[in-house]
């Protein structure tokens, strides 16, 4: 029996016990460069997308106890160690939006202090994203999330079909920003009768270029709607409109110094005015009679637009009127609205639960694309590069 010495004393220890020794002590390894899939939804219809993707993965989703108390504080419980490994948490968005982004933070905090080695957030729909530009006195509450996600201690995102893609600049880690596009498109072809027939449509001048994205890979033509149905800011007046008034006091020099903390104009200098917007009446640009209309875009929440933009397709000749979204939000009256419309189909992808508004409206299809996020799960871990994922992509897609 062999001698083996520990901290200078002797001790007796089999071959057996060496070769079991030497198992553990590999098998610890193998942990220490696994990794674990972790839903951090709170609700059941929120999980179906996680399960989904560990499904593909051939994985088990990790064991985690996420909860609200009953003063309504999320509470999170990891149940297994995850210590030196990847962990990548699925977090899709339902319509409590506050709720699920607490959840993701306490649980990627919940997972840095318990040392796992990297933490990706695989969130689908990005919450906030049109909250990107600076409007009027708001602010970029987009950046204000990324600093909170990097603070949690989230070192990668996977996301889909951001509303901006220079949100990707507002994280101090790397985002990988995946596309929805080609399962759109494999719908379009296999599910749309005669859809050569079509023409894609954008809903607004600042989606034309999606639209023309979509219409060059179907090789269809390209309408562009444009009117004041499809305006998104609110053209109240918020006091900017024109210089406020100002006190003035007359100094010792004669001079006239204005005492407001808003100064107007100086005197003798008169500044261009800038002219007031008049949005012209709806219009269409391109030929759509007697053609499948497809509006595409990246989010549908309120359908006010769309039900208006499909009345006007409808007059002007289309016979069939598709609209195509990556995250499908369907807020409020969506379904109904939908239901009563001329719009005969909306599909959307799953990376928003929306199981009731299904049974509300038939119209509303789904597109799965776990795939997708199932295979950059997969690349990520094992140091693969990304590019497969976004092959043919453009930098305007």
């Amino acid at each position: 029996m062999p001698i083996r010495r520990f901290g200078g004393h002797r001790s007796l220890v089999s071959n057996s016990q060496t070769s079991k020794l030497s198992y553990g002590y590999k098998k610890m390894n193998v942990s220490k460069s696994g990794y674990r899939v972790f839903s951090a939804n709170s609700t059941t219809a929120c999980t179906e997308l996680a399960k989904k993707i560990t499904e593909r993965l051939g994985v088990e989703l990790g064991r985690s106890v996420v909860c609200q108390e009953s003063n309504k504080e999320t509470r999170v419980d990891v149940k297994e160690s995850v210590r030196g490994q990847d962990i990548f948490i699925i977090q899709t968005i339902p319509r409590d939006v506050n709720t699920a982004i607490m959840e993701l933070l306490v649980m990627a905090y919940a997972l840095k202090t318990s040392c796992a080695k990297n933490i990706i957030g695989v969130i689908p729909y990005f919450p906030y994203s049109k909250q990107c530009k600076m409007r009027k006195r708001g602010s970029i509450v987009c950046k204000l999330l990324a600093s909170m996600l990097a603070k949690a201690g989230l070192t990668h995102i996977i996301t889909m079909d951001l509303h901006q893609k220079e949100i990707q600049g507002f994280f101090s880690f790397p985002v990988d920003n995946l596309r929805a596009s080609p399962f759109l498109i494999q719908y379009i072809q296999e599910e749309i009768p005669d859809y050569r027939n079509a023409i894609i449509v954008a809903k607004s001048p600042s989606a034309a270029k999606r639209a023309q994205s979509y219409a060059e890979r179907l090789r269809l033509g390209l309408a562009v709607m444009h009117g004041e149905a499809h305006h998104s800011e609110s053209d109240m007046a918020d006091g900017r409109q024109s210089p406020p008034l100002s006190r003035t006091t007359t100094g010792h020099t004669g001079l006239e110094l204005p005492c407001s903390r808003y100064q107007a104009p100086f005197p003798g200098i008169e500044l261009p005015i800038m002219m007031a917007k008049e949005k012209p009446p709806i219009t269409v640009v391109g030929d759509v009679g007697g053609r499948i209309a497809i509006i595409v875009d990246d989010i549908i929440d309120d359908v006010d637009d769309y039900v208006a933009a499909a009345e006007i397709l409808k007059e002007r000749g289309a016979y069939k009127i598709y609209i195509m979204a990556t995250h499908g939000l369907l807020s409020a009256d969506a379904p109904r609205l939908i239901e009563e419309s001329a719009i005969d189909e909306v599909v959307v992808t799953n990376t928003v639960p929306h199981e009731v508004q299904k049974l509300q409206c038939p119209k509303i299809k789904t597109v799965d694309v776990s795939m997708i996020l199932a295979e950059a799960i997969r690349r990520i871990h094992n140091g693969e590069s990304m590019a497969y994922l976004f092959r043919n992509i453009a930098v305007d897609d």
